[in-house]
C-alpha cells in the first residue's frame, strides 16, 4: 500500500470524526428555538435530551440525524475502500471515528452525546439483520421502565453478545464491541442515578 493510500485512509477517518462532531441537537436548538439544549435537562447533546427540551418531533429528528452520521460515514468509507483498493476494513474505523466524534465533538468543546443513535447507525450499515432484534429489545425495556438510559445499556449489552455471532471480520467485531462499550461508559452517570432511583423518566414518548 502506497503512502498516498495511507494518507487517503487517514483523511477519510478524520472526516468521519468531523462529520460525527456535528451537534445536530445544538444546531437545531440554537437556530430554530434560540435555545442551547446543554443548559436544560441532562445537558446532553443527544436526541433524548433534545426531545425533553424541544419536543418529541425534534427529539426524533435529532435521533435520525445522529444515526445518519455513522451510517453515511461507514457506507462512504466502504465505497471508497473498494473504489480505490484501500484497507478493506476501513469502514469500521470510519464508523468508530464518527461515533467518537459524536461523543467528543470538536465543534462543541468535546462534550457530546452518548452514542446511542450513532451506534445504531453503525449497526444499520454493517449488520442490518441485528437492528430489528436490538430495536425490539430497546423498545420493550423503554416501554416497561421509561428509562432511555436503561434501554440503551441493555440493548448495547445484547449487541456485544450478538457481535460474536455476526458475519463480519475480526476487526469489525472488535470495533463493534468498542463502540458498545463506549456507549455503556458514556452512561456511567445514568447508571449511578438508576441505582439511586433518581434517573429521569422519559414522559414525552408516552
Amino acid at each position: 500500500m502506497s503512502m498516498g493510500d495511507k494518507m487517503l485512509e487517514l483523511i477519510i477517518i478524520a472526516l468521519s470524526y468531523m462529520f460525527g462532531s456535528i451537534p445536530f441537537a445544538l444546531v437545531i436548538g440554537k437556530v430554530f428555538f434560540k435555545k442551547d439544549v446543554r443548559n436544560y435537562g441532562s445537558g446532553n447533546l443527544g436526541g433524548s435530551n433534545a426531545g425533553r427540551v424541544l419536543g418529541k418531533k425534534i427529539g426524533i429528528t435529532v435521533i435520525l440525524l445522529d444515526a445518519s452520521k455513522a451510517l453515511i460515514s461507514t457506507l462512504i468509507a466502504g465505497y471508497l475502500s473498494r473504489r480505490f483498493d484501500l484497507y478493506i476494513d476501513l469502514r469500521y474505523f470510519a464508523g468508530l471515528a464518527c461515533v467518537i466524534g459524536h461523543c467528543y465533538p470538536v465543534f462543541a468543546s468535546f462534550k457530546g452525546g452518548k452514542a446511542v443513535s450513532t451506534a445504531a447507525g453503525l449497526q444499520i450499515a454493517i449488520v442490518p439483520k441485528f437492528v430489528l432484534p436490538g430495536l425490539v429489545i430497546f423498545m420493550l425495556v423503554l416501554y416497561k421502565s421509561k428509562y432511555v438510559s436503561l434501554a440503551s445499556i441493555v440493548t448495547a449489552t445484547f449487541i456485544i453478545v450478538a457481535t460474536f455471532f455476526m458475519n463480519i471480520s475480526l476487526t469489525g467485531k472488535i470495533v463493534n464491541i468498542i463502540v458498545m462499550a463506549l456507549l455503556i461508559y458514556r452512561h456511567k452517570s445514568n447508571i449511578g442515578r438508576l441505582l439511586n432511583h433518581t434517573e429521569n423518566k422519559v414522559t414525552y414518548l408516552g
